[in-house]
């Protein structure tokens, strides 16, 4: 599975990027809102940083209209920014056309298996469920997980599945458990999965008899 950060955090990006397992990097307009800075200065950094797949986000609506912003991104933004749009008729005509011009793309804010198919057909790199919305609905967003890794199963589909929207650890344990390609989630739960409280012990207890070895040969 590829491990994404979902912030425009430039410090939290470069602290997990030297973890050497940082895969890519998902950003949106609310992101870049909340980082306070340039949206093309910022995702340009963060491509320096990680040299996996950035997503940068259109904001056109119109099919034209993010043609255009996406080839003003790629000439202007380092080679691993990908483009992030949204699963709407608009979106899927622009998906088709930058992908025959050879433009990778993350189709975004999908909410059925549906949606992602149609996504893929049109040449989608990634395509983004959003579990956690879902799950504020009363539903299970996990469900859509499913649903979408059994019928790429059934067409042998390569665009990679990207769960979004991820608001805890079990979310992206169960990603794995039901082989979803990439999940992109906050800093905070990237921490959180690399942290158990059986791991700080036994660290613990190793220092501890260690410290006891170096006093003992120091005697």
């Amino acid at each position: 599975m590829e491990f994404f950060l979902d912030t425009a955090d430039v410090d939290e990006i470069r602290e997990i990027a030297s973890w050497g397992i940082l895969d890519g990097v998902t950003t949106n307009p609310s992101l870049i809102k909340k980082s306070g800075r340039d949206f093309k200065t910022v995702v340009a950094e963060i491509a320096e940083i990680c040299n996996g797949p950035i997503s940068a986000e259109v904001t056109a609506m119109d099919t034209d209209g993010m043609l255009t912003q996406a080839r003003a991104l790629k000439a202007e933004l380092p080679e691993n920014v990908i483009i992030k749009i949204p699963c709407t008729p608009e979106g899927l005509a622009a998906t088709k056309v930058l992908t025959e011009e050879g433009i990778d793309t993350n189709v975004t804010l999908i909410f059925s298996a549906s949606q992602a198919l149609m996504a893929a057909k049109a040449g989608a790199t990634y395509v983004s469920p959003f579990i956690g919305r879902i799950d504020d609905t009363g539903a299970d967003g996990m469900a859509l997980i499913a649903e979408i890794m059994t019928t790429w199963a059934n067409y042998d589909v390569d665009t990679k599945v990207l769960a979004a929207s991820i608001r805890h650890p079990t979310h992206v344990l169960q990603c794995m458990q039901l082989g979803a390609h990439t999940a992109t989630m906050p800093t905070k739960i990237f921490k959180q999965l690399i942290t158990h409280p059986l791991t700080d012990k036994g660290l613990d207890g190793f220092m501890k008899d260690w410290a006891e070895v170096e006093a003992a040969g120091n005697a």
